[in-house]
């Protein structure tokens, strides 16, 4: 499921990959439900894709965000991603306590934050499900 599931540079929130088209992308916002196009030139990024540093591997996101499902119980995270430093990487090692302190900065814990209630919103809550079944082929 995260690798339908898009951050596009510039633009606020999250996409779901909807078509493509010639040198572009049709992508649905999961914040209003509008449809954009994202050409060749924008940065899109799958979340499928993306992985947390950690001390000794790479976590990858859907992992992330299924230890932040089950520390919730599906809910909403209560940390606000505008909350100050300490309190992110606090709240990051509660669930990835060997997470790199070095590599994964604070803004990057705020977008994950972000993206997680965007997808609890949206009702996205298989993370790893999809990819576990991708890696069996």
């Amino acid at each position: 499921m995260l690798k339908e599931i898009l951050s596009v540079t510039g633009k606020p929130g999250l996409f779901k990959l909807v078509s493509q088209g010639k040198n572009m992308l049709i992508v649905e916002s999961l914040i209003d439900g509008k449809r954009i196009p994202a050409y060749t030139k924008d940065k899109v990024v799958s979340l499928g894709d993306i992985a947390i540093f950690t001390e000794t591997e790479e976590v990858p996101l859907g992992k992330v965000l299924e230890k932040i499902k089950v520390k919730e119980n599906g809910a909403i995270c209560p940390v606000d991603a505008k909350s100050d430093n300490n309190l992110l990487r606090e709240y990051m090692a509660e669930i990835l306590p060997e997470y790199d302190r070095e590599r994964v900065y604070p803004s990057d814990i705020r977008k994950l934050i972000t993206w997680y209630n965007l997808l609890i919103n949206s009702n996205i809550t298989e993370f790893i499900e999809a990819e576990k079944a991708e890696e069996t082929k």
